[in-house]
């Protein structure tokens, strides 16, 4: 997890090399907790899907909070829920990103949860799951058994133009599918998750 990842100035996220997005979904509800400054966080915005990272955008900022990026290897333990009475969401646990320099225990994990309060979810769910476990499975294929910290860049490998070929698509769910990148300055890449200046493009 990032807190405030780089965006462009109409919103979207500042792609890394390599970084296919694969969808969009506006009107969710969006829930985190530990964010610093803030605490739980619960705001509306839209979800960017990638081969390597959910991206939630606030349509309004909370505090300091307006973006929250989460890399698809360190999302762990997710859930599609259907509760009676509220709205589908899918919850879940995200590991945070730490800097190089800095100790893994001074970070913690992160709960989140993506609520669809705008129409279904048919397109999304699907997905999602089919995504972060081709990202997965990637990952145990060409990742060193012993690697202590695993590069969240990873996923950016991942083959994922066979799925999307295949991808159902649900009438009732708003979510857009990009057929071709949908950023008008794809010049701009980032190539890491350090916040180094100079570094990022």
């Amino acid at each position: 997890m990032a807190l405030n990842p780089q965006l462009f100035s109409n919103g979207w996220p500042v792609p890394f090399n390599g970084e296919l997005f694969v969808l969009a979904r506006d009107g969710v509800e969006f829930e985190v907790d530990k964010i610093p400054g803030c605490g739980k966080v619960k705001a509306k915005g839209t979800i960017y899907l990638s081969n390597v990272r959910m991206v939630f955008v606030t349509s309004k900022p909370v505090g300091n909070f307006y973006a929250f990026d989460m890399p698809l290897l360190y999302v762990h333990d997710e859930k599609f829920n259907q509760p009676v009475f509220h709205c589908n969401n899918i919850s879940g646990l995200v590991e945070p990103v730490v800097p190089e320099n800095e100790n893994r225990a001074l970070y913690s994990t992160h709960s989140f949860k993506i609520l669809f309060k705008e129409g279904g979810c048919g397109t999304f769910v699907p997905l999602f799951f089919n995504l972060i476990n081709a990202v997965r499975q990637y990952n145990q294929q060409s990742a060193p058994v012993s690697e202590p910290r695993v590069d969240p860049l990873r996923a950016a490998q991942t083959p994922v133009d066979q799925m999307m070929r295949h991808a159902y698509v649900d009438p009732n769910d708003p979510t857009k599918i990009f057929l071709q990148q949908p950023t008008p300055e794809s010049n701009l890449r980032r190539r890491t998750y350090q916040s180094q200046a100079g570094e990022n493009y």
